[in-house]
């Protein structure tokens, strides 16, 4: 295990029935293959000594016996390698016959025996086999605990694999050899995505394939690997005319880090007279290394497809719409207030606010949506501002804050030429007490604008624009909210409506607090001073979510963004995001109400509970230790 990952490999070679020196040459050379790519673990399918259909020849003496020479000969192989093989054969066992699996490394043996015998359909083991006792081993395997099943024992209804995991195993392995009719596929593979996502453990299935006897039934070679529900790889079971192999990076720390986040889990082992035992020590990180076998989504929070995309925006968007609407009617339906800036957050905010006036049956004009004009406002963010309160129906207000932020600086004795953090919060707290007052005026609401990305950054004025009386989007990151805005814009028939949306999304991230250039255009651009939003979001999701170091999300980071980012522009960002994150804390103590859309959430009565005087030392410690073991690498393409 390498930076906390484990490097697995699924396999079904092509094989011919009981023809066990071919099969057993053909695992050997696959073995001695994912042994040049630093595979750790590898599995075979179920009998892939022998083959799956050797019927009543599996007892015969002649079969048995060169199917034990046959494991030998890859026990002799294991003693040169580093790989840990698992393969399956017939193993005569008193006067009984087992299915077995064999766990081979460094020239030593471990049998595993299956449990569950299937005996119904096209199925007959209980002719040929003795069920294995139920006594579920867990295995040391490089850094990692280990266990294995075969086939059907993944079918029954309480799997070995469930006391496997609540015993210690964080990768369960499985030998099988399952035919193939319409529909199954999908339901094993929602088995084993459920039964990884139950165990909260790795899951790696291997199903024999090519070669094994048609008379009756066919085979396709199945090879997955699945992490915590989530398949990292799979083959393409129709290619069954050649070897079917699968490698990918098992994150191990993402297991531990959710079965110590996770009670249930703990519960439950300690509810089946389960002892919980000590786990191995976290991994010490070489940043020469990477997941190699592993793809690393730069965009965590954003799904990987146009088709999930789709359904995850309707999904949030329904999220958010329930919460404003069970809002509303809570507190006797009052109007909405909600500034528009013509930026992405409050675009995304008052379209929220249309569909839970849609759905309660109320007029748009209920929404009365504000836009603010002062000292950085431009002429594009202004025009889709106004563009988009008007074509959407909603009531409209026009407030310049000139003059009120003038006569302010005037009573505080501030120099208007000194563009300064007062400033610029004297507009943002300005704007909002311009909502709050007309909110009080119509008998409404503030709706608030603010994202996830900027609580995690603390790019919020306090009792500014951080405040509101809910916030719609307190939960949903910035490199998601411009996928949100598109996914509306695409749904909407209005044409004038759609081209202002687009241009929403094209604009530049900025508060608009200082004023802008000499031809109009934006200056002001948050993600020169607080970084880009998609590494902010890579950090905070790996943060967040996983708990991870600094040194394991900046590895994760460097493969993910090879080519827009090198390292010491990474490590620049990451150092600023802790500190940032850190300080900031105390504007997320005092957090309004919000929905929860994902599994990364800052709500201080949800799910991140943080003293707001926590130090930061640490992880800034971690990060100077990083920044001097790298240099600037001048041939990396920097983003631009």
């Amino acid at each position: 295990m390498k930076n906390g990952f484990l490097r697995v490999a699924s396999v079904a070679p092509l094989h011919k029935v009981a023809d066990v020196d071919y099969n057993v040459n053909r695992i050997i050379e696959t073995v001695n293959e994912l042994e040049r790519k630093n595979v750790d673990v590898c599995v075979f399918p179920e009998l892939s000594i022998t083959g799956y259909t050797c019927g009543d020849l599996f007892h015969s003496c002649t079969l048995i016996e060169s199917a034990w020479k046959g494991l030998d000969a890859i026990r002799k192989v294991s003693e040169s390698v580093s790989i840990a093989i698992i393969v399956g054969l017939p193993r005569r066992v008193g006067d009984s016959l087992k299915n077995s699996a064999a766990l081979i490394r460094n020239g030593c043996v471990d049998f595993i025996d299956k449990v569950y015998l299937p005996n119904y359909n096209e199925f007959y083991e209980k002719r040929w086999f003795t069920p294995g006792s139920v006594t579920e081993p867990v295995f040391d395997c490089k850094g990692v605990k280990i266990g294995v099943e075969l086939c059907e024992d993944l079918w029954a209804p309480i799997p070995p694999s469930s006391r496997l995991a609540l015993k210690g195993a964080e990768v369960i392995f499985n030998l099988s050899a399952s035919d193939d009719h319409i529909g199954k596929f999908s339901y094993i593979k929602s088995l084993i995505s459920q039964q990884s996502a139950r165990c909260l453990a790795g899951y790696v299935y291997a199903s024999a394939g090519g070669g094994e006897s048609t008379t009756d039934v066919v085979f396709l070679p199945k090879t997955i690997i699945v992490e915590n529900g989530v398949v990292l790889a799979q083959n393409d079971r129709t290619d069954y005319l050649h070897d079917s192999i699968v490698i990918s990076d098992i994150d191990i720390e993402a297991i531990r880090h959710d079965r110590m986040h996770n009670t249930t889990f703990h519960d439950c082992a300690a509810n089946n007279g389960i002892e919980q035992q000590s786990q191995p020590v976290f991994a010490t990180y070489d940043i020469g290394e990477s997941p190699e076998f592993r793809y690393v989504n730069p965009q965590p929070f954003v799904p990987p497809t146009d088709s999930l995309m789709a359904q995850r925006c309707e999904e949030i968007l329904t999220i958010q719409e329930a919460g404003l609407s069970s809002r509303l009617l809570a507190i006797g339906n009052p109007k909405v207030v909600v500034g528009i800036s013509g930026g992405l957050d409050s675009t995304q905010a008052l379209l929220v606010a249309t569909l839970s006036m849609k759905r309660l049956n109320r007029p748009m004009t209920d929404i009365i949506a504000v836009t603010m004009p002062g000292f950085g406002t431009t002429t594009r963010t202004y025009d889709n501002a106004m563009t988009l309160m008007r074509c959407l129906g909603v009531t409209v207000r026009e407030i310049s804050i000139a003059d009120a932020v003038m006569q302010h600086f005037k009573d505080i004795g501030h120099n208007p030429e000194t563009h300064d953090v007062t400033y610029e919060n004297s507009q943002a707290r300005e704007r909002t007490q311009i909502l709050m007052d007309i909110a009080n005026q119509v008998g409404g609401i503030v709706l608030g604008t603010g994202d996830l990305s900027e609580l995690a950054l603390g790019w919020a004025t306090y009792n500014g624009d951080h405040m509101s009386m809910y916030g719609v989007n307190a939960s949903v990151p910035k490199t998601l909210i411009k996928y949100l805005v598109r996914h509306f814009a695409n749904s909407v028939s209005d044409g004038e409506l759609r081209t202002a949306l687009i241009d929403v999304i094209a604009t530049p991230i900025s508060p608009e607090l200082t004023p802008a250039g000499s031809e109009g255009e934006i200056v002001q651009k948050t993600e020169s001073l607080v970084g880009p939003y998609e590494l902010n979001d890579f950090f905070l999701y790996y943060m967040l979510r996983y708990g991870y170091t600094p040194a394991k999300t900046f590895i994760l980071a460097r493969k993910a963004f090879a080519g827009n980012y090198d390292d010491v522009e990474i490590l620049k960002w990451l150092k600023l995001f802790y500190r940032r994150f850190f300080s900031q804390q105390f504007k997320r103590s005092c957090l309004p109400d919000g929905p929860k859309v994902g599994s990364v959430c800052l709500s201080p009565r949800g799910d991140w509970r943080m003293p707001s005087d926590a130090s930061s030392r640490l992880w800034i410690e971690e990060v100077d230790r990083l920044e001097q073991t790298v240099r600037p690498d001048t041939e990396s393409q920097s983003r631009t």
